[in-house]
């Protein structure tokens, strides 16, 4: 049988999204479509350069969103659930101060500074609870909101991954400035993570020259973005096709209702687009370090064996397969070995794990925090050193799986399971949506809300572990 010519599985790819695009019929509301003009671009760089200009730039943002989105949204039971809608469950203002923006935690004495990376489509809300962990050890913590984001989905239409990488500098100098002569850390979050490493990989680069920028002594990276789907290289076709009249959605790969205050449920096109580039350079320039660079700063990442968005090899062999030996950490949280079938599994991240305890070479140490036996709920952490050939020291951790729960997610990690909107249980007398572990049951296509959001487990019930295990590493 012959091989089908190079060209034809794009133009397989590009039917199949032409005809999803005739048949999708979401219809676009103005905050997939308004653009906010006051928004940081490259365009506004020249006049942002430090992270003053920032903030006011960000305050006219908001200003800009309440004038042209809010002000015209309506109001009442009907909106109940609508993000875009003063006074509804979903209102980002119901809960002070509102988290999609940039915050500063202070400290009398700071012992060190911590910038705070959140993802695509997320908000400095992801990353808040740990930065309040930080906070009170004795951490300067800024929590950053990248541009596009917190305000409306349409940011995501025009964003570049560079303006993203321009504001991280200008937390980077503000902490510097503010903490000076303390150690100055990065937590960053799946696409956080990779502007974490971009910024590390420029600095080590720059060297002593002019451009360099406040040096990191140490990274957290939290389900990192190192590798993604390689059709996520398609996007940008499809990005392009969206300029075509009638064309319009394929500027999204999901137009959905927004009821989450601190995350986007939509996603643009070119939101995988810059994703996709963003983990190539960062991986193109690991993968040519040449042997007398500078050394990056001493990584711990942590990560759920099973991610529907990013990849666990990638983790491995681009990036700490390249890392001098006997500095990093890798730890792991595997699935639920009592609660998960194994007949239903779609793939058993079992392989992969099998192969960081019985792999001699890895030069970094590698955690696994799994099932302590085949038929316990129990969970322990199985520490293997850099170039053993199993694990030597096991921590039983007190905690379990919880009942129902059959693995992470690349979204749990960052949030506690007491987490106000995603976590297991609704507070007592809040107004604010809950978004954490529901029990609800009925036909498919009854609800608005897809059955992935309501499946996928978005806080970490190993939370308060991982917490402690980042605060060790930074202290």
């Amino acid at each position: 049988m012959n091989n089908p010519p190079q060209w034809s599985l794009p133009l397989l790819a590009l039917c199949a999204v032409l005809a999803l695009a005739g048949c999708d019929t979401s219809e676009l509301q103005p905050w997939h479509t308004d653009i906010l003009e006051h928004e940081y671009s490259s365009d506004t760089a020249g006049e942002i350069d430090n992270l003053e200009d920032y903030l006011r730039l960000e305050s006219a943002v908001f200003t800009e969103m309440e004038q042209r989105i809010y002000a015209h949204a309506a109001t009442g039971p009907a909106q109940a659930l609508e993000r875009y809608s003063r006074g509804s469950f979903a209102d980002p203002e119901l809960r002070q101060p509102n988290w999609n923006r940039t915050f500063m935690l202070d400290h009398d004495a700071p012992q060190a500074a911590v910038l705070l990376l959140h993802g695509m489509s997320d908000s400095p809300y992801s990353l808040r609870a740990l930065g309040q962990a930080l906070q009170q050890r004795g951490f300067a913590v800024l929590g950053l909101r990248m541009p596009g984001h917190g305000t409306i989905p349409s940011g995501l239409l025009d964003l570049r991954w560079q303006d993203m990488a321009a504001v991280v500098r200008l937390g980077m100098q503000y902490l510097a400035q503010r903490t000076p002569d303390k150690p100055l850390y990065i937590i960053g979050y799946s696409t956080g993570a990779a502007l974490a490493l971009d910024y590390v990989l420029d600095n080590a680069g720059a060297g002593e020259t002019a451009t360099a920028q406040p040096a990191v002594s140490r990274l957290v990276l939290i389900s990192p973005a190192i590798g993604v789907s390689p059709a996520a290289a398609l996007a940008k076709w499809s990005r392009r096709l969206a300029e075509l009249p009638g064309l319009e959605r394929l500027a999204w790969l999901d137009i959905e209702p927004e009821f989450d205050p601190y995350k986007y449920n939509s996603f643009a096109t070119n939101a995988a687009e810059q994703v996709y580039e963003l983990t190539q350079s960062v991986g193109h320039r690991l993968a040519n370090r040449a042997p007398t660079a500078p050394p990056l700063p001493p990584m711990l990442i942590l990560k759920s064996t099973v991610d529907a968005t990013v990849s666990n090899n990638a983790v491995v062999d681009r990036l700490l397969m390249k890392l001098p030996p006997e500095r990093d950490e890798l730890v792991v949280f595997d699935i639920n070995r009592v609660a998960a079938n194994h007949s239903l599994l779609v793939k058993d991240p079992g392989p992969f794990t099998a192969r960081m305890i019985a792999d001699q070479q890895l030069p970094f140490t590698f955690t696994l925090v799994t099932n302590s036996n085949a038929n316990s709920r129990a969970v322990a952490a199985y520490t293997k050193a850099p170039y053993a050939a199993g694990h030597s020291r096991t921590e039983y951790l007190g905690l379990n799986w919880p009942a129902g729960v059959f693995s992470l997610s690349h979204v749990a990690l960052p949030f506690p399971a007491n987490d106000a909107l995603y976590g297991q249980r609704r507070p007592e007398r809040s107004r604010q949506i809950f978004l954490g572990q529901q029990a609800m049951q009925g036909e498919r296509g009854v609800l608005k809300i897809p059955g992935d959001f309501l499946l996928r487990l978005r806080h970490n019930p190993f939370y308060e572990y991982q917490k402690e295990r980042v605060l060790q590493w930074l202290q």
